[in-house]
């Protein structure tokens, strides 16, 4: 398949992005995500929204947050460019999705579905090399040595935002802005709800399925 326009919502830990870069090499689409556009426009000509910034640079050097009419013309821009794609990280609320509407017409909207339980084991047992930045898992991937990276050798670490208490805040934030839109999708009968729970590649197995039908 070529051209299909796909997005793929879920919470934090559901494994948005694993999946993302799995159907995007198995349909030959690009895998766009916010992150992504803004790095890749940060010196932006932003002048004409008379903001604080007239790039979208000044906002992420000062560490703010890149208003949502910045970032609607990112997302628009990644999408009108990309050959098919796999939108991961937007819309992450009701506005923004009212926005995607305007800029694309979609052939598939899936939805990863994962327990808050697992959703707080996930993130809080994920460690990361403080050398080389290899990922690795108490639980699901451990090192074969505790706290020492098996690639390099450097020390793993928790990062700041897998803390528990920084988990539930952030999966607080998510019900309060991004399900609305989950619910909006269900409500307009174009959601396809996938368990994002078992193992990646058998949730990437339904994906698939889902993506091929």
């Amino acid at each position: 398949m070529t051209q299909a326009r796909l997005l793929i919502l879920g919470p934090p830990g559901a494994g948005k992005g694993t999946q993302s870069k799995n159907i995007a090499d198995a349909f030959d689409v690009e895998h766009v995500t916010t992150g992504d556009a803004l790095r890749a426009n940060k010196q932006m000509d932003i002048s004409e929204y008379d903001l604080e910034y007239d790039t979208p640079a000044g906002y992420m050097d000062a560490g703010d947050l890149v208003p949502d009419v910045v970032v609607n013309a990112m997302v628009e821009k990644a999408l009108a460019d990309a050959d098919g794609f796999i939108l991961d990280g937007y819309p992450r609320n009701l506005d923004q999705a009212k926005e995607l509407e305007n800029m694309t017409d979609l052939d598939v909207i899936l939805s990863l579905d994962v327990s808050r339980e697992e959703l707080i084991d996930r993130l809080t047992g994920r460690r990361v090399c403080d050398e080389c930045g290899a990922t690795f898992h108490v639980k699901f991937n451990p090192p074969k040595e505790e706290g020492v990276c098996d690639d390099c050798g450097g020390e793993l670490i928790q990062r700041e935002d897998d803390t528990e208490d920084t988990v539930r805040e952030r999966l607080r934030v998510y019900r309060e802005n991004t399900e609305p839109v989950v619910e909006h999708y269900r409500d307009e009968g174009v959601l396809v709800e996938v368990s994002g729970e078992g193992t990646p590649d058998d949730v990437f197995e339904n994906l698939r399925d889902v993506v091929e039908n």
